[in-house]
């Protein structure tokens, strides 16, 4: 992962720390910029693979059609409900879409990985079940930053 956190060092996350966190979240909040440079966000499911933060979206969303036009991101995945509590990561990068939209179960290697992660993680079933509706983005991030309120002392 390129960037270096350079606030907050004292509570930022390990790698492994940010690895179990991304893995077990549900729910991220993406940021997209529009044509007019108004910015779009919304909420999605994602999966998270060590390297890349796999986003499953509608294909005829504003999020989609956005990002076709300008490939940059932001998404937030954070939890917590006291301040001592909150934790969370904002990864930015540019996507790719990888595989065919919308996604029909075409074989593509590139998408076993995630699709096996995404399946078991919302659906508790091992393959991914495909509505023709949605289409994979990837996010290799190219800065991430985190924090964990719950480092700070007393």
């Amino acid at each position: 992962m390129a960037g270096t956190q350079r606030r907050g060092r004292r509570i930022m996350m390990t790698r492994g720390e940010l690895d179990a966190f991304l893995g077990t979240q549900r729910t991220c909040r993406v940021a997209t910029v529009g044509g007019d440079g108004a910015p779009h966000a919304g909420a999605l499911w994602f999966v998270w693979d060590g390297t890349a933060l796999w986003l499953y979206s509608i294909t005829r969303s504003r999020r989609w059609a956005q990002l076709g036009k300008d490939p940059r991101i932001a998404v937030v995945v954070d939890d917590g409900h006291e301040y001592g509590e909150l934790r969370g990561a904002e990864l930015t990068g540019r996507v790719d879409f990888v595989g065919e939209a919308p996604r029909t179960g075409e074989p593509c290697p590139e998408l076993d990985a995630p699709e096996r992660l995404f399946a078991e993680k919302y659906f508790e079933m091992p393959r991914m079940p495909h509505d023709g509706r949605h289409a994979w983005l990837r996010l290799t991030p190219r800065s991430v930053a985190s924090w964990d309120f719950r480092k700070i002392p007393g």
